[in-house]
């Protein structure tokens, strides 16, 4: 089992691949055959081509965000992540707490991730710039 410490380093050097739109920095954290789903996606996508392309268009439009983390719970074979993410829309910067579950094969690389967090104020931002 991960400890919290080890979540923390892996968390440390995989969090920071989110910003900056360098996606395929990010898809080397995962495996190839990983299983991805957030609240974009929630039916899921299963496998790095799919999901190095998700990433392309994903951190395309989003490259100034910034993702913290908050607190790693350990698993069997990962660990939940709690964390902060500062989105800017428009103007504001939103800073939005979620979670995502993160487990990993016999490689050490992400074989399953599921993200989850509330979009109500995103996309009440989004709703705003769009009729301003």
């Amino acid at each position: 089992m991960m400890t919290s410490e080890q979540a923390g380093e892996f968390a440390s050097r995989w969090l920071p691949a989110w910003t900056g739109n360098e996606p395929e920095s990010l898809a080397a954290f995962y495996s190839e055959d990983a299983f991805y789903l957030d609240p974009l996606i929630p039916g899921g996508i299963q496998g790095k081509e799919k999901l190095l392309s998700y990433f392309r268009k994903l951190l395309a439009q989003n490259p100034d965000w910034v993702w913290t983390q908050i607190e790693p719970i350990p698993l069997e074979g990962g660990f939940l992540n709690k964390w902060l993410a500062k989105i800017p829309v428009g103007q504001r910067v939103l800073e939005i707490v979620g979670v995502c579950f993160v487990q990993f094969d016999d490689h050490g690389k992400i074989r399953r991730n599921e993200v989850y967090f509330d979009r109500t104020e995103l996309l009440a931002e989004i709703h705003r710039l769009r009729k301003a």
